[in-house]
């Protein structure tokens, strides 16, 4: 009888091990769903902004069509890739990235585009996106970190082996590539990194008039 006690003791505390590792798989499962979800959104905006730029743009870039071009086909392989996985997503938005970086430079060569106020109003949208999508991108390579963790370890291996669940990608960007470089579309002198400022144009002084030679001294009348 007291065996039978034991026997039915082990198999309760192995159900409920059993059971709360598969919790904990399931809840760690769904952080990554909805982190990636996160991104998803983001992207998402980002993907429907570079057209409106590319609209708003082109009218004063009719030299610059080959940059425009890498941008909306760098866009159209971003969209495509939603449906390959994470790590080829980031690939594909990091050559997004490098298109856009490309084509904020070549808007610093036309004076009115910098003072183009929906030229602004983009860019500050597609800055604060990309902040947004960096913030969600950690969450997400978090999540995955923990996920892919537990689903290594003993005895969750076994319950993960058993129920399929399987390591997710990170979601990765270059180094070069995790900022957005921000434009300055004011009409304020730019200032090259590392390169020293210019000293302020001193005004034209008015010019001096000549001296007129000093009259030779009158003959005192004999």
């Amino acid at each position: 009888m007291i065996a039978l006690i034991v026997v039915i003791v082990i198999v309760v505390v192995v159900a409920l091990g059993l059971w709360s590792t598969f919790n904990g798989l399931v809840r760690r499962r769904n952080q990554v769903d909805n982190a990636w979800s996160q991104i998803d959104v983001q992207l998402k905006r980002r993907h429907d902004l570079i057209p409106n730029l590319v609209e708003s743009v082109k009218g004063y870039m009719q030299f610059e069509q080959d940059t425009l071009t890498k941008v909306t086909n760098a866009r159209a392989a971003a969209v495509a890739a939603g449906a390959q996985g994470p790590a080829a997503q980031a690939q594909a938005e990091n050559a997004l990235t490098q298109s856009l970086r490309s084509l904020f430079a070549v808007v610093e060569n036309y004076p009115d585009l910098k003072a183009n106020q929906n030229v602004m109003s983009l860019q500050e949208e597609l800055t604060t996106t990309e902040n947004k999508i960096s913030f969600a991108r950690q969450f997400y390579n978090d999540s995955v970190m923990s996920f892919n963790t537990k689903i290594q370890q003993f005895p969750s291996n076994i319950i993960a082996g058993m129920f399929n669940f399987t390591t997710r990608q990170f979601f990765e960007a270059e180094a070069a590539d995790r900022e957005l470089p921000k434009v300055d579309l004011s009409m304020a002198p730019q200032v090259q990194m590392g390169q020293p400022a210019q000293p302020p144009v001193q005004p034209a002084q008015p010019p001096v008039p000549p001296q007129q030679p000093p009259s030779p001294p009158q003959q005192r009348a004999q």
